[in-house]
């Protein structure tokens, strides 16, 4: 479509007699005549928040791509801040994005809703929970609709409702069936404030909780533990699988946190008399040689330290405790001590003193027997190794192998507002998990006086508590702790695939067909725990046959924190709102406070009402509108970046939307009118302007929107655009056919980011008469957003790159359609027969050459050849 000897025809034909042709046009307000203000805006918006076309997953269509795309659900707090504006925002125009694209696209929405923040905020306002909860949903559901998000609400759900946590019980229950599950003692975190036991990872590196700030105590407790640990090698070798994409620094931050799976792990009985009180789990790097095992040693921090035992030299505790190798069924003395060097994070010990130089000191020193041991070759010690490791699984006691400082994941919370845990206890019939059919166990309900006082945890309520044993239906107690949310977290994708299922936790055909999530949108603060539990889960899941991949998440786009402007007054660090600030030099941070003259030191912080430095979503939206709020907030910084938000960049988009409502005025008002003629030469000119233009520009959109997710660059692309739409005179307005594309292709582009504004646009753009495209290009009968995406023109040509060590030399031009078909071979001899590649080679005396070969985005992204060279042995 390219202008030439037709684009010159077509150009004089237009002049002489302009085709009229009637067509539908799209309704929109028509107000072409007034100036974009704010309240044009807000008319617009009013206009077409019900006339959005977002249509939902079909699962009947088998002809087109499914593409998964997930925002981690929000916590109901009441309302949205900007932080949520922009993962929710980043979520729809990718959404929108990939529906434009033709993928049958799933986007659903739900609420994280148990735990901590929501049972405090009900007790300060003397409330229920739930009550509380519910309100804040439909409080922020309306405001996610404000922001016109294209969710699926049809698949809404919220880990509070009973019909939800039903299904986090039955995966309890299936991780119990899977003998996954146990309780045991421990000495744990606790917040004396909350008064419930945090994991490890919810303590700061300072010993205070993550949610009140408060000094974390240790406690004995009898606490539920999932057996995270026998997935661990799994977890680890699955960051390295080939479908995960853009998990960049996360993959460094898991690994980290699961450690180097070296050492495989143990349970051995704890035995007193003779009788089993309990078991501690231990690691070892060499289990091969597990039957030597001589002794047992814990650190003075362990639970078992305060067991009684012999007092020994340098304070080395025998206690009178033993523990029960479980591969040869031999009882071995256990010693709390600090005589050896526990590994990192941990607190137990293997000892088998004919294999480490340290554990054959400790026996020598306190007199422990040990017998020689023949060591084994690597031959030897693999078939061992699978030996001991399936003798272990067999019996149910370990064998899996995993790092030394990775701990298996605590779940009690002894807190009301959580999932129940689904075990009753009997004192004739012991521990048993609550039958299925009598599932969901829900929650007590609780009216605002018996929320008056202070929510402990499930023993407050009675006629809850007391229930029947279903072995021996006598007098039994429910289990009265109840789920770390993460629990609740760790599965919800699954159940998004169909709400209403009945049969299981989620239907599987249904996941066969549409997991694994294609991209999860999410925070880096999530990075560890989240991603950990449901990554977990998802294994264990996957090894019961029920899900078709490992990994539930293939790609990843972690968003950046949105940070406010704070001040604080210095010595006291009172924070004091800006209006109560006098700036002296932005770039310098120098500022005083107004009344006292005091200096100020300013900083960026995370958003937060106490901090003065946060920005109410309503009052943007007020202020500036929904499109331009979601423009604003995807503009200036990528999506992974961290946000500054400063109103100093805010004119640049709203001029830039002013410049786009201009041009449909223009482009209306020029094509019922006449402009005057320019040459053909002249004409011919700008109009393959615009084509290349337009080529260039959607390239690199599309580029951004889909391969490098930098939704930011996306927008600068459109306004370069934009940039070449106001750069030519009226007459191509009026009579070029590559304006007339250029144009429609600048509306789509913006369509995913600005739904409402660029509906009103195509409105315009359609009403316009003398239509040039007639073929099936644009879609003049449907909306924006049910335009295709545009793509780069066969005939355009695109730049393979020539590399020598790294250092581009230079750039053939070739067509699209040429460069797609265009093997790694001839893309090599091509580049090889340049004059300028040559040059280089001779000058690096190069003796050998490599080169990679590959298309960024299925070929309408430039496709680059990278040839990378050897100089000669011994050259500088």
């Amino acid at each position: 479509m390219k202008s030439c000897v037709k684009c010159t025809r077509l150009f004089n034909n237009i002049y002489k007699h302009r085709p009229h042709v009637t067509f539908r046009s799209i309704t929109g307000l028509q107000a072409w005549n007034e100036e974009l203000s704010t309240d044009l805006k807000h008319k617009i918006e009013d206009h077409w928040s019900s006339r959005l076309i977002s249509p939902a997953y079909n699962e009947n269509d088998t002809s087109r791509e499914k593409y998964y795309v997930l925002s981690m659900f929000p916590y109901p707090s009441g309302h949205l801040h900007m932080g949520h504006v922009r993962v929710y925002t980043i979520s729809d125009a990718v959404a929108r994005f990939q529906r434009m694209n033709n993928k049958n696209v799933i986007h659903p929405i739900g609420w994280d809703a148990f735990g901590l923040p929501a049972e405090n905020a009900a007790i300060e306002r003397n409330v229920a929970p739930e009550d509380w909860t519910k309100e804040n949903i439909q409080h922020m559901k309306l405001q996610l609709k404000q922001l016109g998000c294209s969710f699926e609400w049809d698949r809404e759900l919220a880990t509070c409702d009973s019909e939800y946590y039903k299904w986090t019980q039955e995966l309890f229950l299936k991780l119990y069936d899977a003998g996954l599950v146990y309780q045991k003692e421990a000495v744990v975190n606790w917040d004396p404030i909350d008064k419930t036991v945090l994991a490890d990872e919810q303590v700061d590196e300072n010993g205070c909780s993550w949610r009140s700030g408060a000094k974390v105590e240790h406690k004995l407790l009898k606490q539920w533990f999932i057996r995270a640990t026998r997935f661990s090698k799994d977890l680890l070798e699955g960051l390295d699988d080939p479908i995960l994409q853009d998990w960049r620094d996360i993959i460094k931050i898991q690994k980290h946190w699961i450690g180097e799976c070296n050492g495989v792990l143990f349970d051995f009985d704890l035995l007193k008399d003779s009788k089993q009180i309990d078991f501690i789990t231990l690691w070892t790097s060499t289990p091969e040689y597990i039957e030597h095992c001589n002794f047992v040693a814990v650190s003075p921090n362990n639970t078992l330290a305060k067991s009684e035992g012999e007092i020994l030299e340098d304070g080395t505790k025998k206690l009178f405790i033993h523990a029960k190798n479980p591969i040869n069924n031999e009882s071995v003395p256990i010693f709390v001590t600090d005589q050896i060097e526990f590994l990192d994070r941990t607190d137990s010990y293997l000892g088998i003193p004919g294999i480490v130089e340290q554990d054959q000191v400790f026996c020598d020193k306190f007199k422990i027997q040990y017998r020689p041991i023949n060591l084994l070759n690597e031959q030897e010690i693999e078939k061992k190794r699978r030996l001991v490791c399936k003798k272990a699984q067999a019996l149910q006691v370990g064998g899996y192998w995993s790092s030394a400082k990775l701990r298996n994941w605590l779940i009690s919370r002894q807190r009301y507002w959580g999932t129940p845990i689904p075990m009753i206890h009997c004192e004739k019939c012991g521990t048993l998990p609550v039958p299925r059919t009598d599932l969901p166990v829900r929650l007590p309900k609780l009216n605002n006086k018996s929320s008056q006082k202070r929510i402990s945890n499930l023993n407050d309520s009675l006629e809850w508590l007391n229930t029947v044993c279903p072995k021996c239906k006598g007098p039994a107690k429910r289990e009265t702790d109840t789920m770390d949310t993460f629990v609740d977290s760790s599965w919800y994708y699954l159940r998004y695939l169909d709400r209403d299922y009945k049969e299981d936790m989620f239907n599987i055909e249904k996941a066969k067909k549409m997991m694994p999530v294609d991209l999860y949108i999410g925070g880096k603060e999530h990075a560890t725990l989240h991603l950990y539990y449901a990554r977990f889960v998802s294994h264990f899941l996957h090894s019961l046959g029920l899900i078709p991949e490992r990994e539930p998440f293939k790609r990843l786009l972690v968003q950046g924190m949105v940070m406010g402007r704070s001040y604080r007054i210095k010595g006291t660090g009172q924070y004091v709102p800006e209006s109560q600030v006098k700036v002296i030099d932005s770039k310098r941070n120098k500022a005083v406070h107004k009344e006292t003259n005091q200096p100020v030191v300013m900083s960026w912080e995370k958003m937060s009402k106490s901090k003065h430095n946060g920005v109410d979503p309503s009052e943007m939206l007020k202020e500036y509108g929904i499109d331009t709020t979601r423009l604003l907030i995807l503009a200036d910084v990528a999506p992974t970046s961290q946000r500054n938000w400063n109103s100093n960049t805010f004119p640049g988009i709203i001029n830039w939307q002013r410049r786009l409502w201009l041009t449909i005025q223009e482009f209306i008002n020029h094509r019922n009118s006449f402009p005057k003629e320019i040459s053909t030469e002249e004409f011919k000119k700008l109009d393959d302007y615009l084509y290349d233009s337009r080529n260039f520009y959607v390239k690199g959109a599309t580029f951004n929107y889909c391969t490098s997710q930098q939704l930011s660059v996306a927008v600068s692309k459109m306004q370069g655009l934009t940039n070449s739409l106001r750069k030519v005179p009226p007459a191509l307005f009026a009579y070029s056919l590559q304006f007339e594309r250029a144009l429609a292709c600048q509306l789509i582009l913006l369509a995913p980011m600005a739904p409402h504004f660029a509906s009103e646009l195509w409105s315009g753009f359609t009403s316009a008469p003398h239509r040039l495209n007639t073929d099936s290009e644009i879609q003049w009968d449907k909306t924006v957003l049910e335009q295709k995406w545009p793509i780069v023109d066969k005939d355009h040509k695109l730049d393979l790159v020539c590399q020598v060590n790294g250092v581009e030399t230079m750039a053939i031009k070739i067509p699209k359609w040429e460069i797609e078909k265009l093997s790694k071979d001839q893309a090599m001899n091509l580049a090889l027969e340049q004059k300028e590649v040559q040059e280089k080679l001779i000058t690096r005396n190069v003796v050998d050459s490599e080169y990679t070969f590959y298309k960024e985005y299925e070929g309408v992204i430039n496709i680059i050849t990278v040839q990378k060279v050897r100089r000669k042995v011994g050259e500088n």
